[in-house]
């Protein structure tokens, strides 16, 4: 589907259908030269999402969609997305090839050009995402061209941003959507090295042997049970003038997670090829970094594997070293990915030396128990990253919600063999917390938030733009944000 803009001109551009946002309580205007039946929009309200469509008596279009926006002083960016991502799931459900969005100026000016611009490309964009790559003989798509209709340099600016992050996010739906035997640890790293072809963007990967001399113990047993060998990504992105500073991301790869020796339920276990969430939202941050500019040096780690129950899987008990030289008690080889995050912390302390850092990972179910699947679980380590990220979780629609982390959550971690050990046990209950505490041993005293996005991955409610039973990307869009406003 190609999608471009269209400047205000007052002449009606060609197409088979003209998509008009209606304020709520307001007629719609139609552009110059289209035609309805007299009451085709009598009983119109205007409310958020309402649509009503007619024919076209005259004009240049076959169809005119009338798609309420609500009041204007709640119309925002999460409902910007919205009606775009409605515009073009109706505009192709009409089975047309052309369509023309047309916004009112009351929009552009209340919730500015460029904004509007970039909501609208990455509304347009998701809403009509889809994963069928996998099918023999995919479902045609008619519609062809779809143009918004605005004005001025700056909302074209806007729409272009919002195109880059709209495409990162679908490049990661795709990582998250692949089965895990076509996304194994190998395929993770290769589409990472892939990005960073023909950009400003470095890319180097570790394989097990390397790994083995930095001392990632923790990382290679969990690898240990998979015949996938492990892979760790180290990407870097540094900004065409001088760098603020240093800023590390990290994100969890577990390509599938059968929970190893103490292993998950039967039932949905094929959505643990979901469990690379986070180290896809890092390639995905990437993926725009090749197109947009931001004012930090950024460094991506993803640490890959599988989880799985070999012969040679770590078993409940057993006792694994950190890159930092921590010994580590694994009592459930299913609270994996802390461990592959704290080598990756460790690495990232010692050789990227950041400012900052943030983890993305699907680390804990505990986490969909206390919020759903509509906010991820935040645990950031100062005030001031902590409202950074939520600013940017709230304009991006990727929100976050503050937990705690306790001194009783990092007691409750100390080992009993060793110096830590991976779940809490007994009755302490709050399992984000507890892996946030696991964590934050090996955040050291680096600035340093942990998003735990088990929740919000996929799964989540339909907001047109995201949701459903698919991988939602979430995390790109919100890290982006962050790091332009920061």
């Amino acid at each position: 589907m190609k999608l471009t803009t269209h400047d205000f001109t007052g002449k009606t551009i060609p197409a088979n259908l003209h998509i008009i946002y209606v304020e709520e309580g307001k007629k719609p205007e139609l552009p110059k030269g289209l035609e309805v039946p007299a009451h085709a929009f009598a009983a119109f309200k205007g409310e958020f999402r309402e649509t009503r469509l007619a024919d076209c008596t005259d004009g240049t279009g076959l169809y005119v969609l009338a798609l309420g926006v609500g009041k204007l002083e709640q119309f925002d960016h999460e409902r910007a997305r919205r009606v775009a991502a409605v515009a073009v799931q109706k505009a192709e459900a009409t089975q047309i090839e052309t369509a023309a969005v047309h916004a009112p100026r009351a929009l552009h000016d209340h919730l500015g050009a460029f904004a509007l611009g970039l909501a609208s490309a990455e509304g347009a964009l998701l809403g009509s995402y889809r994963f069928d790559k996998r099918k023999t003989k995919p479902k045609a798509r008619k519609l062809k061209h779809i143009a918004f209709v605005a004005g001025g340099a700056e909302y074209v600016k806007g729409f272009e941003r919002g195109r880059a992050s709209g495409e990162a996010c679908a490049f990661v739906r795709d990582l998250q959507n692949e089965p895990a035997n076509c996304m194994t640890p190998k395929d993770l790293a290769a589409a990472a090295k892939t990005l960073a072809k023909g950009t400003r963007i470095k890319c180097t990967v570790l394989e097990p042997v390397q790994m083995k001399k930095l001392g990632m113990g923790l990382l290679l047993g969990v690898a240990n049970g998979s015949d996938e060998p492990a892979r760790f990504v180290h990407l870097v992105y540094k900004p065409k003038g001088k760098a603020k500073g240093r800023i590390c991301v990290i994100g969890k790869g577990l390509t599938f997670d059968s929970g190893g020796i103490s292993i998950k339920p039967s039932a949905k276990m094929d959505e643990m090829r979901y469990d690379m969430s986070g180290g896809a939202a890092v390639l995905g941050l990437f993926h725009a970094l090749g197109k947009v500019d931001v004012p930090w040096e950024v460094h991506g780690l993803v640490a890959a594997t599988e989880n799985m129950p070999n012969g040679r899987a770590t078993k409940p008990g057993d006792i694994h070293i950190a890159m930092d030289g921590t010994t580590v008690e694994v009592l459930n080889t299913d609270a994996e990915g802390r461990l592959v995050l704290a080598d990756a912390l460790c690495y990232a302390r010692e050789k990227v030396k950041p400012d900052t850092m943030v983890d993305l990972a699907t680390l804990t179910g505990a986490v969909t128990v206390a919020l759903g699947h509509e906010l991820a679980g935040m645990f950031a380590s100062t005030a001031a990253l902590e409202s950074q990220l939520r600013a940017a979780g709230e304009e991006t629609g990727e929100r976050l919600w503050p937990l705690p982390l306790l001194d009783l959550h990092k007691d409750a971690m100390k080992g009993s063999f060793g110096d830590l050990k991976n779940i809490a046990g007994g009755d302490m209950g709050a399992g984000s917390s507890a892996g946030a505490a696991f964590l934050a041993h090996f955040a050291g005293n680096v600035e340093w938030a942990h998003l735990d996005i088990a929740g919000v991955a996929w799964g989540g409610s339909a907001r047109d733009w995201t949701g459903g039973p698919m991988g939602s990307g979430y995390g790109t869009r919100l890290l982006l944000r962050w790091l332009e406003t920061r």
